[in-house]
């Protein structure tokens, strides 16, 4: 595989991050992973934690070096997510389980298989143009579909941040999966929280990353978005990669994973607490408390992890 890859994530304005990244590669197989916690201080960012970091291990016990099946790779991690959250939840006694948004992405053999839950999305870029996205499970987008309001309207309405499908929560998720899609020379797969792709619009997506190398349009845009947040700009977070043919030159930064043993992996995941380092609050978790969900999240994870 030949790729160049380029994540962040930012606190905005809040006072804790609980937008979650990750990308893990073997030699032949690719994850993208993203997840937006809702809810409440810790309690939303340890699900979407749990759910970033179940899929990426799960990933790297599967795929050897590729997977089996990527859909069906997908439905069980994502599946095995929600319970390690609700697993967590009852272990300590939470009236509710948290809850988490999240998109997930398996690249192999040149295809790309994702699958989605709550309004985190991925977009998937080709020359000039948008050909994919993920439709967003909320509220507002009912209502779009219904014609009751337009995109306008829905950016500004007061319901905009209700979803009806997650990772954790009273309810099982409705997950939704893509068709298997073949990846050209040059594509973009795009994937980012709400707090992104709020501010920008689709346009705005198009725009900072059609020709140009992610490596830099992805910094461009996080700025962007977090000057139209002002005040009130949420936790934003973007993965994007830019696939190449084998045979193709690709960039400077770009990735090639020929070389890589069978077994290997290389690994971007945010452990729990880093996210809290850049901006001090009168929030922030001690190094003990950081610990103990550290390993309450170890714990959850490990009884489905098979």
């Amino acid at each position: 595989m030949k790729f160049t890859i380029y994540q962040e994530s930012r606190i905005g304005r809040r006072k804790t991050n609980q937008d979650r990244i990750a990308h893990c590669y073997s030699r032949d197989a690719l994850l993208l992973v993203l997840a937006d916690g809702m809810g409440g201080h810790l309690h939303g960012e340890i699900a979407a934690q749990i759910a970033v970091q179940f899929i990426t291990h799960a990933f790297q016990r599967e795929a050897q070096p590729l997977l089996q099946d990527p859909s069906m790779f997908l439905s069980r991690a994502l599946s095995n997510a929600h319970n390690a959250i609700l697993d967590y939840a009852f272990d300590k006694d939470l009236p509710e389980a948290p809850r988490t948004t999240v998109v997930a992405c398996v690249i192999q053999e040149g295809q790309a298989h994702w699958a989605h839950a709550g309004d985190s999305r991925l977009y998937l870029l080709r020359g000039n143009r948008i050909v994919a996205q993920t439709r967003d499970h909320s509220r507002v987008q009912l209502m779009m579909d219904q014609g009751l309001i337009d995109a306008e309207g829905a950016a500004h309405h007061p319901g905009r941040n209700r979803i009806y499908s997650c990772l954790g929560g009273n309810h099982p998720p409705q997950v939704e999966f893509s068709k298997r899609i073949n990846l050209r020379d040059g594509d973009i797969l795009a994937l980012c929280s709400d707090g992104l792709w709020g501010p920008l619009t689709d346009d705005g997506v198009l725009e900072g990353l059609r020709g140009r190398n992610v490596m830099d349009a992805v910094p461009v845009m996080m700025d962007r978005a977090e000057e139209r947040g002002g005040p009130t700009c949420d936790n934003l977070s973007l993965i994007a990669v830019c696939w190449h043919d084998e045979k193709s030159v690709g960039e400077p930064d770009s990735v090639s994973t020929q070389t890589m043993a069978l077994s290997d992996f290389t690994t971007k995941l945010d452990t729990f607490g880093e996210s809290h380092s850049s901006t001090p609050s009168t929030l922030e978790l001690t190094d003990d408390e950081i610990e103990r969900a550290i390993a309450e999240i170890n714990s959850a994870i490990q009884k489905f992890s098979k």
